[in-house]
């Protein structure tokens, strides 16, 4: 069984990808940003990855998972200085369920407010 989920947005058309693609009991999530309907949400590390985590359990949550099915995370940073940051708002959310992480220094996203993105991927039955 494969099946995709969308957000709607004229991206996922252009590019040809969708938000998330389930395929049995797992969930595969597209890097996500801070995005929202006005713009980038947050100003720094903490305050977007809280708010790209709590995007993300909605996503979870239209898929019919939940954090507790995430085993992988993947933040990707503009400034890998800034890495306790994104780490403390990761570990609000993953503290208890530890999932696998990988933390990564990138170069700059297309918008320069950007400061991370996060990609999950999530197995049912795993608990």
């Amino acid at each position: 069984m494969r099946k995709t989920y969308g957000t709607g947005s004229t991206w996922e058309q252009t590019l040809g990808y969708s938000r998330a693609v389930q395929v049995g009991n797992t969930l595969y999530i597209s890097a996500t940003a801070a995005s929202g309907p006005d713009g980038i949400v947050g100003n720094d590390f903490y305050a977007q990855t809280k708010y790209i985590l709590e995007k993300l359990g909605a996503v979870l949550a239209d898929a019919g998972f939940s954090y507790e099915d995430v085993v992988q995370t993947k933040l990707y940073l503009t400034d890998i200085s800034k890495w306790e940051d994104a780490g403390r708002a990761h570990g609000e959310i993953f503290g208890e369920i530890r999932p696998t992480l990988s933390l990564v220094h990138v170069l700059p996203f297309l918008d320069p407010q950007m400061l991370v993105e996060i990609e999950l991927v999530a197995q049912k039955g795993v608990n």
